[in-house]
């Protein structure tokens, strides 16, 4: 499974952002797809997540606020973000979890910065 996340930039506090994250390769095996972020000298940390059966769940910082969505005929997730702070300054990576066998393993794209600030 290959990532391919975008959207991320520069927003003032309030503004609005979405990240797209387009997934290829074995996409019949991806169980979930989450939205992690990592700030500077922070640990990772998962944002939202929505499963194959369109559950969601949302870290306690964003919700209310952010809104994780798929499109499966592209195999896209979508982490449309308003109302953005300061504090959501971050690096956001897009994930896939893939059934393979019995296990699950985790699938990262590349990191789109998401920088909040006037």
């Amino acid at each position: 499974v290959q990532l391919q996340a975008s959207g991320g930039g520069l927003v003032q506090p309030g503004g609005s952002l979405r990240l797209s994250c387009a997934a290829s390769g074995s996409v019949f095996s991806i169980r979930r797809m989450a939205w992690y972020r990592q700030a500077p000298e922070k640990q990772r940390e998962l944002v939202a997540a929505i499963t194959t059966s369109g559950t969601t769940n949302y870290a306690d910082s964003v919700k209310g606020r952010f809104i994780i969505s798929r499109d499966n005929a592209k195999n896209t997730v979508y982490l449309q973000m308003n109302s953005l702070k300061p504090e959501d300054t971050a690096v956001y990576y897009c994930n896939a979890q893939v059934l393979q066998g019995i296990n699950l393993y985790d699938y990262w794209g590349q990191g789109t910065l998401v920088t909040v600030s006037s």
